[in-house]
């Protein structure tokens, strides 16, 4: 709990709610407690639909509505269970035939406002604007990709601009079974990966789309449902983006799931994980790059 101890007695109630204490520090807590619904007042069905309807992907000012609360506390709502549910996931691994690759998304300001002193680093964009600067280049967020023939994903931001073997490094370092086989494009920085990390790598030719049994179709479909998937966010901020990445990550391992069982595993994987969340700790909050 708050030291870690797992030596706990029952502590009385408060409004009917169990609570209980630690023997060794003393503190009390209910099974609320480090959770996304911790230090919140709102009722626990409405934490429920409010899954369920995340589950649709409703926007935070849709949901305020049916769920009735404000468009703040929607907010807070939906990355409480996405934090929680990104501790939940972690970054994962992936092994045997594996495919490689990145996609970009442009870089992000939304919702920092001047009035709470942010001053954007780039003149503004206006909405469904493209980024201004042609080919790759740091107004855009690169998001490294590799997935699995049994459908292990990883998928994470690591850094601004064209991805490197370092940045590979950083990210798939004791994440990829060295037995493994990658299937990549040809871009030197999959190739110095390569070298000293799997047993095999194939590389598919550009204007090609395998070689046998090897291709990188399924992480080039999974990236196209992305793409589809976060478009009508209409711009999602880059310091919130991981927490979209680990949502949609997590859409994918209950594709066949009805939504009213993909909203209680929602609710159950979030409680899994301890997690103490801060309404403060968003506001200076700094993109999340592996």
């Amino acid at each position: 709990m708050h030291c870690g101890s797992v030596h706990v007695i029952k502590h009385r109630k408060k409004n009917d709610v169990q609570r209980f204490m630690c023997k060794d520090c003393g503190k009390t807590f209910n099974d609320q407690s480090f959770s996304p619904m911790s230090r919140s007042n709102v009722e626990t069905s409405k934490w429920l639909n409010y899954a369920k309807c995340m589950i649709l992907g409703y926007s935070i000012r849709k949901l305020a509505k049916i769920v009735e609360v404000s468009v703040k506390t929607s907010f807070y709502m939906r990355h409480r269970i996405l934090d929680a549910v990104r501790n939940y996931l972690g970054i994962g691994s992936v092994s045997g035939i594996v495919e490689m690759d990145e996609t970009y998304l442009p870089e992000s300001f939304k919702g920092n406002h001047q009035k709470s002193g942010f001053t954007i680093p780039r003149p503004s964009r206006k909405r469904g604007k493209e980024v201004k600067t042609r080919g790759i280049s740091r107004e855009q967020v690169c998001i490294a990709t590799a997935i699995d023939r049994t459908g292990n994903i990883i998928l994470e931001m690591v850094t601004k601009s064209r991805i490197s073997s370092k940045d590979l490094e950083r990210l798939y370092e004791n994440r990829i079974d060295q037995d493994s086989s990658l299937c990549s494009d040809s871009h030197k920085s999959y190739i110095a990966f390569a070298k000293n990390h799997v047993s095999h790598h194939y590389r598919i030719p550009r204007g090609k789309h395998k070689t046998g049994v090897y291709h990188i179709n399924h992480v080039n479909s999974l990236h196209s449902k992305f793409k589809n998937w976060i478009r009508p966010f209409n711009g999602v901020s880059t310091k919130y983006l991981s927490n979209y990445l680990y949502w949609f990550k997590w859409l994918q391992s209950f594709n066949d799931e009805k939504d009213l069982v993909k909203a209680k595993h929602l609710i159950v994987d979030s409680l899994t994980k301890l997690t103490d969340l801060r309404i403060d700790e968003y506001r200076g909050r700094m993109p999340n790059f592996v």
